[in-house]
């Protein structure tokens, strides 16, 4: 053990975008002194600053003050109606910037005339919506798409969402969601892309790229949207998993695990940033200087638009950090929130407190400037319409077809025994049974209304029966999502012994997970779990399907089940996915981005915690356990199977030592390894690379992912997989608050397999 560490810091790096598992280091040069005040964005040498700044000089207070407001378009009260009107009386007197849920050619072009024909100035309006898995075509949830462990994923759902969305004239999308969390009770899990900062950044920066493509250049064609990097910022560490709820986290916490897959979709060009719900360390993130300013706009240097969550700027004075609505206006746009959606502090008490000094003109313009910029970016003064005859109103083959095998790519084979799957295809009878056997309402949480309503999910059962059309399939519900009846139970199991095998289909509604679904008990809802212990008691083989937004707890049938294939929500294509992986025209190939707690009194569960004084030993009572559970999660980060089966060699370096300076000055090191399909068919395996700094001046992980490739390989096929690392990979942020980086000497010990429980290590010496 090393009594002193020499220390080589670096600036404040953030986070490195990776894809697919390439990793290229970022080093920057010595810690920088604290920046100064940040410009206004009008005066940045960006390429509309001109045209900005002339129009800032015509503007007055009231209508600078309304680029600050984004108002809810209210679909009930219809054109010129009750909130409605008030939308449309702001965008007239030009005291509006942004209308939030408005979609559709028609609707958006009436709208956007009013602003842009009937205001003083023709300020045209910026219009966001909820884009988060898909517009018309809704592809897996996001926590689903992490699970493919293939950034492509998640970049072809932004690119088909951006250009439906687009046509339909919405301009911004509140998305990606990158909010690592270690608490599956939390309903925005689901959103997200699970526990590790490092998967997260590599789909937040994909996802970025899809909807706006390369940097920000594409922003001005018709079919790309801004990217919104949310939430801003440990929103995934409220307490008890409860949405909206405390968050106390430590600088080296925020800057090690919550904001790297911010810098990530930074790096890769998103536009806006929104600001969360929860509290950090104390201090609300709508008033949060620090993070928002310090570390976002100053220290990142970011020159785009911060954007309040639903009335989050008002939500200051529940949290008792603002007295009354001009102490939450003033405080919010100080701190850096730029727009304020759906509550209106800043339009109506802005020119007061400018009057009185409690907010500066200069902040004001630059607030101003943000979102006009962005305007210019998307090309909406040039061009502030959608053609209505070219708008995109539904799925096309295309999409339907990426969707589907987005989906199939992300499932994840938990459990496969004695090779229950893929199921045979001389089967003759098939039962399926389980509440979501029939159901077309797996879609999950966060889908477009309108989506939702014209272009459900494809039903298990009908894409059963189109796989197998040779095979007698009969279906039994067996019990409700979440009922207590168990009076369908004897059906299903009649069903489950007259048929060869059986499917059972169970699992959370999509209502279950997503925003305000924050679950005390995990399991299977109501009935469910009696469901398939009973059909296990029938005797007959069978597999079943879980559907949903998070991980669950299995309880004891997981025992008796002999196949267990995760299938999250996995959208429009949902039934022929399921079905194309059940019936092995699809190997799945998936991970869990997420640990599976074996019981909610494990949680939070999650590989890369920290280990303590005294880790777990089975023989000795006094270390870190649970006298009643084991200490390892039902299922590990990392975890997957497949019909085949792969070999994973050693690990090797391309060097054993690497000087701390020369990693200073951007040097790098391979890490190669061999990876060999032994079984009888074409599959996918995912290697990854975790590395352990094995004595540090602040505790670090037992392991963090920094590399992971996904790879196709025929029966017999090897290839080797290599990846590259640098300072960014063996570092870590300290607490400092002006954003100290530390790569220290000594051992870092380095993983490589297909789970976050890898045996094969190499080490490496830092001199």
């Amino acid at each position: 053990m090393r009594d002193v560490r020499r220390r080589t810091v670096l600036s404040a790096i953030g986070g490195t975008a990776v894809a697919g598992g390439a990793l290229n280091s970022g080093i920057a040069e010595a810690a920088p002194a604290p920046a100064p005040a940040a410009p206004p964005a009008a005066d940045r040498g960006t390429p509309h600053d001109g045209k900005v700044q002339r129009l800032l000089d015509r503007m007055t207070v009231e209508e600078k003050l309304g680029q600050l407001q984004q108002l809810a378009w209210s679909w009930d009260t219809g054109p010129g109606g009750g909130e409605t009107k008030d939308v449309e009386d702001a965008a007239r007197a030009g005291r509006l910037g942004s209308v939030l849920s408005i979609f559709g050619a028609k609707s958006s072009n009436a709208l956007q005339r009013i602003a842009v024909e009937e205001s003083r100035l023709g300020i045209p309006l910026l219009f966001g919506l909820d884009v988060i898995h898909g517009f018309w075509t809704t592809f897996p949830i996001p926590l689903a798409q992490a699970a493919s462990f293939d950034p492509d994923v998640t970049r072809a759902d932004g690119e088909v969402s951006a250009q439906e969305a687009r046509s339909n004239g919405v301009h911004w999308t509140f998305a990606p969601m990158m909010d690592v969390t270690h608490e599956p009770r939390w309903g925005r899990i689901a959103e997200g892309c699970g526990e590790d900062p490092y998967l997260t950044a590599a789909f937040a920066a994909a996802k970025v790229e899809g909807y706006q493509g390369p940097g920000k250049g594409e922003l001005g064609a018709k079919d790309r949207v801004a990217a919104c990097a949310k939430h801003f910022v440990a929103y995934g560490g409220a307490e008890g998993g409860r949405d909206y709820n405390t968050v106390d986290v430590s600088e080296s916490r925020l800057r090690n695990l919550y904001l790297p897959p911010f810098k990530a979709a930074l790096d890769a060009g998103a536009a806006t940033v929104m600001a969360s719900f929860n509290t950090i360390g104390g201090v609300p993130a709508h008033g949060n200087s620090h993070t928002l300013t310090g570390i976002l706009k100053k220290e990142w240097g970011f020159d785009g638009v911060v954007v309040s969550d639903w009335t989050g700027v008002q939500e200051l004075i529940a949290h008792g950090f603002a007295e009354d609505g001009a102490a939450a206006a003033r405080l919010s746009l100080n701190a850096g929130v730029d727009m304020e959606m759906v509550s209106t502090n800043l339009r109506e008490h802005g020119k007061k407190l400018l009057r009185a000094g409690k907010i500066s003109e200069r902040r004001l313009d630059d607030a101003v400037a943000r979102i006009l910029r962005l305007k210019f970016t998307l090309g909406l003064f040039d061009d502030p319409y959608v053609d209505e005859d070219a708008a995109v109103d539904g799925p096309t083959a295309a999409t339907r077809k990426a969707a589907r095998s987005s989906a199939a790519r992300s499932m994840v084979l938990l459990k496969n025994t004695g090779g229950a799957l893929p199921l045979k295809p001389a089967v003759k009878s098939i039962a399926v049974v389980g509440p979501f056997g029939d159901s077309d309402d797996l879609l999950g949480t966060w889908v477009v209304p309108a989506a939702a309503k014209k272009y459900p999910s494809v039903k298990v059962l009908d894409a059963v029966r189109r796989a197998a059309p040779d095979a007698k399939v009969t279906y039994a519900r067996g019990v409700d999502p979440e009922g207590k009846d168990t009076g369908g139970i004897p059906a299903a199991v009649a069903a489950a012994k007259a048929a060869d095998v059986t499917i059972v289909v169970v699992g959370e509604p999509p209502s279950m997970s997503g925003e305000a679904a924050a679950r005390s008990d995990i399991g299977l809802p109501g009935a469910q779990e009696r469901l398939v212990e009973a059909v296990a008691r029938s005797g007959k083989p069978f597999v079943v399907v879980l559907v949903g937004g998070r991980p669950l707890t299995m309880g004891g049938w997981l025992e008796s089940a002999p196949a267990v294939l995760e299938a999250w929500h996995p959208g429009v294509e949902a039934g022929n996915a399921i079905a194309d992986v059940l019936f092995g025209k699809v190997n799945p190939g998936g991970k869990l981005p997420v640990s599976f707690p074996r019981t909610v009194g494990q949680i939070p569960i999650h590989y890369n915690h920290e280990s303590t004084g005294r880790p777990y030993n089975a023989d000795n009572k006094y270390t870190s356990k649970y006298l009643d559970l084991p200490p390892d999660p039902q299922f590990p980060f990392g975890h997957g199977l497949s019909y085949t089966t792969f070999e994973i060699g050693a690990p090797k370096l391309s060097r054993a030592g690497v000087p701390v300076r020369a990693l200073r000055d951007g040097d790098t090191l391979e890490v190669s390894v061999t990876v060999s399909n032994t079984g009888r068919r074409k599959g996918d395996e995912v290697v990854q690379l975790y590395v352990h700094d094995v004595a540090a001046s602040i505790t670090q992980p037992v392991r963090k992912l920094r590399g992971f490739k996904r790879v196709t390989l025929g029966a017999g096929r090897s290839t080797v997989v290599r990846f590259r690392l640098g300072a960014d990979d063996l570092g870590f942020w300290t607490n400092d608050t002006h954003g100290e980086f530390l790569v220290e000497e000594g051992k870092f010990d380095l993983y490589v397999g297909n789970s976050s429980t890898a045996k094969n290590k190499v080490t490496l010496t830092v001199t």
